[in-house]
């Protein structure tokens, strides 16, 4: 690790290196936290959710939870960025705090699952709704039937898959003709799907709001059933609230999660060191607050037990309908097909300047650290795309349900607490770069530093423990990922020593 903090270009750019062209402004940036954010979680998560916990009252902290441990961590990040304001983002935090190997991991595990996971996930979960508006779009309308590769997985081409290939296809290209084409397509359909929730809020408060919910959710609020009863008295029924609500997290962080992403394109960003900070700030307040409404949305319109049993978990559309009957499933279908667009644009835009970074550090494909004519990294962007797009193709099977489910989704699984696990570590160097780096430029400090970052830590932290005591089969597996990234780390070491003797 050096000795002074350094951007993510450690060579001269040659003319196929061409700089990084600044054009996103503060409003462009909270776009993009925005729509990083906002994607079909919301309007699905609080129906598992609500089956942990068990009633409206804890619904409602467990999100607000979750929305303080996010602002908190923005408010750490923000920190972060003002003193390294260059392309990669928590790659280069911890890369700085830490060492190459913990930028590597953190960078490894965002290809192979993390970002990639997710963009093929969002672009599913488009498909799926437009399957609502255009039937012959379903995961079950084969066009390569499951060739199975074992007693467990499979590979297969449905239309649903094809769709989602098609719209990483588009924006990945898109992305590539330069920054103002990806900034116009995420402002328009982050400013629409922020309008769409906004409007599902007022409809289910001031329309949907009807008394027979209010009685079934509001009359004992803080009664969950199993935790409060004759059987689970005092500590135990104590302890079991809290694991409900650690475990729950799960859904509620996944939904709010890439609130960071925008310090990925931070090389992009006017006047850096203070607008990425801002961004991530004004970002996740605005989410969060949506985030808190939907569910006060959903409660004032929805007993309890209906988001709890909403079909396929739609608590959206359950809501909707239940405002609109009839024609409530095909509104929210197109609103979260608005939203999903939206939300597949902000990671491929910002997750390709991840591998940049690191591709300029030696440590990934060496063309990915290119910028093309108009100023992006085009290969990177590309090699994303197609990961995402391979990792839409392979299914899992459950011979047991003879259910078919997707790979990413297990994947996705596996990783959550291990990205979780980064981003303690990254709180965390706040702390390490103040003991090690105490005269190093800082245009910003945390607020309520040392508080703020102590808490997102320990309660982070405690999730975290709850999860691997009591989600072993999905935890562990993600801890194992993230260790197949030691051997290519030191591949990659020893061939960039190699080719630099050969020089």
């Amino acid at each position: 690790m050096t000795d002074e903090l350094t951007p993510s270009d450690p060579e001269p750019l040659s003319p196929e290196h061409r700089n990084f062209s600044r054009g996103l402004g503060l409003f462009d940036s909270v776009m993009l936290v925005v729509g990083a954010m906002i994607g079909s979680g919301i309007f699905i998560v609080p129906a598992e959710m609500s089956r942990q916990i068990g009633s409206a009252g804890w619904l409602l902290v467990a999100w607000v939870v979750a929305g303080a441990l996010t602002i908190a961590g923005a408010l750490s990040y923000g920190e972060l960025s003002a003193m390294m304001p260059h392309a990669g983002g928590m790659y280069v935090y911890l890369r700085e705090a830490y060492s190459p190997l913990a930028g590597f991991l953190y960078g490894w595990t965002l290809f192979s699952v993390i970002e990639t996971g997710t963009i093929a996930a969002v672009a599913v979960a488009f498909a799926r709704f437009s399957g609502v508006l255009f039937p012959t779009i379903s995961e079950e309308y084969y066009l390569l039937r499951p060739v199975n590769i074992s007693s467990h997985y499979a590979i297969s081409l449905s239309t649903a898959q094809l769709l989602a290939i098609g719209v990483i296809a588009f924006l990945t290209l898109s992305n590539t003709l330069g920054l103002r084409y990806g900034k116009l397509i995420q402002n328009v359909f982050t400013v629409a799907k922020t309008g769409a929730l906004s409007a599902l809020i007022l409809l289910g408060i001031l329309v949907g709001g009807n008394s027979a919910a209010l009685h079934a959710n509001f009359s004992r609020p803080w009664h969950t059933p199993g935790f409060d009863s004759p059987a689970g008295t005092g500590m135990v029924a104590v302890w079991g609230l809290f694991t409900a609500i650690c475990l729950s997290q799960t859904g509620s962080l996944f939904s709010a999660d890439s609130w960071h992403n925008i310090a990925f394109a931070a090389g992009e960003v006017k006047q850096p060191e203070r607008n990425v900070t801002r961004a991530m700030v004004i970002g996740t307040i605005v989410v969060i607050t949506l985030y808190i409404l939907a569910n006060v949305a959903y409660l004032f319109t929805l007993p309890l037990q209906a988001i709890q049993s909403a079909p396929s978990d739609r608590v959206g559309t359950a809501t909707l309908n239940a405002i609109f009957p009839g024609i409530g499933v095909t509104v929210m279908a197109a609103a979260i097909m608005v939203s999903t667009f939206g939300t597949i644009n902000a990671l491929t835009l910002t997750g390709a300047r991840v591998y940049y970074a690191m591709a300029r550090q030696k440590l990934f494909f060496a063309f990915a650290g290119k910028l093309n004519a108009a100023h992006v990294p085009a290969s990177s962007l590309a090699l994303q795309g197609l990961w995402a797009a391979c990792l839409l193709l392979p299914r899992t099977y459950d011979p047991a349900t003879r259910l078919w489910g997707n790979l990413y989704n297990s994947l996705l699984e596996y990783v959550i607490s291990a990205a979780l696990i980064f981003y303690v570590l990254t709180v965390a160097g706040v702390f390490r770069l103040r003991i090690v780096r105490p005269d190093a430029e800082r245009p910003h400090r945390t607020f309520g530093y040392p508080m703020v970052p102590g808490l997102y830590i320990l309660a982070a932290s405690a999730i975290l423990f709850v999860l691997f005591a009591y989600r072993p089969a999905t935890t562990w597996p993600g801890l194992l990922i993230v260790v197949l990234g030691i051997p290519i780390y030191f591949g990659l070491r020893g061939r960039a020593g190699r080719t630099q003797e050969t020089l």
